[in-house]
């Protein structure tokens, strides 16, 4: 009898690890899609994780619009070969809501979203906490180098990115206070340039909004739009073109990238840090829950305490090194340069910067620091009242 069991244990076994690899992970993309070297792509580094670690395959489709987004999920659904389907986006909420109606059998994920549904999970993040480390360094470094503004360029104006901008003031604020509150000196007055562009992919409209925080003397620009930051890198090369610094250290005005790790970009001359958005982490939990058993629906929402917020560090510029490689972004031989570039930029802010930050860091993991946050545009009217900076 025991042999018998064993025998039936061994083939159940059997057929559910062929049963995972004859599975699909099925992606819709946001606009965007792949290659905004952000929050598409790191989507995708998490479900293609996923799919070598439990031996499935990928099926992805792409959204040229949000005329898109309901089309290309029923499609997936429609296939019955998805063991899940990720939607890549807030804004695909409305199509991932009506087709897991639809298909009630069918296991979906969003990331970021508010959706109610046995057989949806949302994946939410805490992006107001992230945000808040690149204010407090984007403030401090304007304080210090006596710089007017710091600059944001955001996309759509939706609740996620409300997130984004709500925590991005309150770190700037802290920095301030923080900045004279320990005998730093007095700072200047700095102000706030952003803006909503209403895109996600269009990198001229990145350029030119970068252009012009720059030329009103911001200390740097955090992108909160995906792609177009593609193009404000781009600003921010060509103002150090002009300026003549174009080696290492090369002092502001820097780039802050933004869900990926983007410090890589321009041989990391330029990208002094990114708040990262581990939506990569966040994939592949969905997934991995699937293979388990362990799916349910509802929120899973993760912060700096979750691993699923941070900004980054050395070790996640190493991370990203081989996916820049692999999408021919850079060479092999570029690495060890762009790494002794950020390196060097690093290096060269005062010591007691990175101390704040670090300082700023442990007290939202404590939870004697509580970043405020928002999800509606009344609850971001107040954020603004309440820190201005004009």
């Amino acid at each position: 009898m025991k042999r018998l069991l064993a025998v039936v244990l061994v083939l159940t076994l059997g057929l559910s690890v062929a049963g995972w690899a004859a599975g699909k992970i099925g992606i819709v993309y946001d606009v965007g899609g792949p290659g905004d070297l952000s929050f598409n792509d790191m989507a995708y580094l998490g479900a293609s994780r996923a799919a070598s670690e439990f031996g499935m395959t990928i099926t992805s489709l792409e959204s040229a619009t949000a005329d898109d987004y309901y089309p290309n999920v029923q499609t997936l659904a429609a296939s019955g070969e998805c063991a899940i389907i990720i939607g890549i986006g807030f804004m695909m909420q409305d199509a991932v809501s009506l087709v897991a109606t639809e298909y009630p059998n069918q296991k979906f994920a969003i990331i970021d979203g508010y959706l109610d549904g046995p057989n949806i999970q949302v994946l939410g993040s805490k992006e107001n906490e992230m945000s808040a480390l690149i204010g407090a360094l984007s403030g401090l470094l304007a304080s210090q180098y006596g710089y007017r503004y710091v600059g944001v360029v955001l996309g759509m104006e939706i609740p996620v990115l409300y997130h984004f901008e709500a925590g991005f003031r309150f770190g700037v604020d802290w920095a301030f206070n923080e900045y004279q509150n320990r005998g730093l000196g007095i700072p200047a007055d700095v102000g706030m340039l952003y803006v909503y562009t209403g895109s996600f992919d269009d990198v001229a409209l990145g350029k030119s909004n970068a252009q012009a925080q720059l030329a009103q003397g911001a200390v740097g620009v955090f992108n909160v739009a995906g792609k177009l930051g593609i193009g404000m890198i781009d600003a921010v090369e060509e103002t150090h073109i002009a300026m003549g610094t174009t080696t290492a250290p090369t002092g502001a005005p820097y780039f802050f990238g933004v869900d990926a790790n983007q410090d890589w970009m321009k041989l990391g001359l330029y990208g002094l840090a990114s708040g990262m958005k581990r939506v990569d982490n966040q994939a592949y939990g969905a997934v991995k829950d699937v293979v388990n058993g362990t799916f349910v629906g509802g929120f899973k929402t993760s912060g700096l305490a979750e691993g699923g917020v941070s900004i980054s560090k050395e070790q996640d510029l190493v991370d990203a090194l081989p996916f820049a490689v692999q999408t021919g972004r850079i060479t092999l031989a570029d690495s060890a340069l762009i790494i002794r570039n950020w390196e060097a930029n690093r290096n060269a802010i005062p010591a007691f910067v990175w101390q704040l930050i670090s300082d700023l860091e442990a007290g939202i993991l404590d939870g004697s620091i509580v970043v405020p946050t928002a999800n509606t545009k009344a609850e971001m009217e107040a954020i603004r009242a309440l820190y201005p900076l004009p």
